[in-house]
């Protein structure tokens, strides 16, 4: 009797370890619930926490009716929007934490209309076949190999490169790395453009610097010519006094809005560092008139910045009468921006 009864007992206790884990969650949540159960309070308590979900969906909701008069609050928001969500699940903790009803139901709001805002990002929505690839990297003016970091933009297999932050020493060492692979270039004050195919009607844009950061070029593919548009636009900086100062950067995508709307041709290719997300409304005199390939067809949100921790996309491929079929990040180089990628359809689009 005395071995039976130990083989029972070890046999009750012998489960696997996930079943025993997945029965002492069980076992938890019905505490959980059967604390709750009867409690009148749990729609008296955690008000706090509810009120501080509706604020965070009013954030959400409403973030372009933020103001930018007080230290750009609006851009900064719009810059690190995508993170708010990080919110929610912090603020479903504390709802249970103080067994409030009251704030898990209005937690639903936040989580909804964040995925109402970027669900659609976290589908992958990469495609096949296509006629053009393109690259764009800010290799950054301290690069400690530009060598190395040429080569590696150049492995993308990229039909069009891109370069901006490109310093004078820097110049020759880019066009000797990369001469193998592009037969034609053009470099135009800090940036510049590589192509397989011929260019012509090379240009700096006037972005109201004083000092030219940004080109357009036609690039002649087999499938006809594609304006081509390279920019770096100014750095913002939050400061602790003025805010998130981006006046300067505001100004020149106006102007780089303007020179695009003027473009003569039908398809249009921008790659550059915008020091801009999407969601900033600073950059409506771009985005308005063009698709990002990343929201169109790409997996993710395609961080850029900074290379060790991206936290932000301000690194953009952005077309017009172009049809993005996949836009993906590519690995870290040297710099302090990972450069980024895109296939797009030419022909029928």
């Amino acid at each position: 009797m005395a071995q039976q009864a130990y083989m029972t007992e070890t046999d009750d206790g012998g489960s696997s370890g996930p079943e025993r884990r997945g029965d002492r969650f069980r076992r938890l949540i019905g505490r959980l619930v059967s604390g709750w159960r009867g409690d009148p309070r749990i729609w008296r308590r955690g008000l706090v926490v509810a009120a501080l979900a509706l604020l965070l969906s009013l954030v959400m909701l409403l973030h372009s009716r933020i103001p930018n008069r007080f230290g750009n609050l609006g851009s900064l928001t719009e810059t690190f929007l995508p993170w708010f969500g990080l919110f929610i699940p912090v603020l479903v903790l504390l709802a249970l934490v103080r067994r409030s009803a009251s704030a898990l139901i209005a937690l639903v709001l936040p989580a909804v209309v964040w995925l109402n805002l970027f669900g659609g990002l976290l589908s992958d929505k990469t495609g096949s076949g296509g006629d053009l690839t393109v690259a764009t990297h800010n290799v950054n003016a301290d690069n400690p190999d530009p060598s190395d970091t040429a080569r590696d933009v150049a492995a993308s297999g990229a039909d069009v490169v891109a370069l901006e932050e490109l310093t004078a020493s820097a110049v020759p060492v880019y066009e000797k790395a990369l001469a193998a692979t592009y037969r034609y270039h053009s470099v135009q004050g800090t940036v510049g453009l590589w192509s397989t195919y011929p260019l012509s009607g090379v240009e700096p844009v006037d972005i109201k610097l004083g000092w030219t950061r940004a080109m357009r070029a036609t690039v002649t593919t087999p499938e006809g010519e594609v304006a081509f548009y390279v920019a770096h636009l100014p750095s913002v900086r939050v400061k602790l006094q003025a805010g998130f100062t981006a006046r300067q950067r505001d100004k020149s995508a106006d102007a780089l809005g303007e020179a695009i709307a003027d473009e003569p041709l039908s398809r249009v290719i921008l790659l550059g560092d915008l020091n801009g997300t999407m969601n900033d409304r600073s950059l409506n005199a771009v985005s308005s008139q063009m698709r990002s390939t990343q929201g169109a067809a790409g997996d993710g949100f395609g961080f850029s910045w900074p290379a060790s921790f991206p936290m932000a996309r301000i690194d953009q491929i952005l077309v017009r009468g172009v049809e993005p079929v996949t836009s993906w990040t590519l690995p870290q180089t040297g710099s302090d921006h990972l450069p980024i990628a895109a296939r797009v359809k030419l022909t029928g689009s």
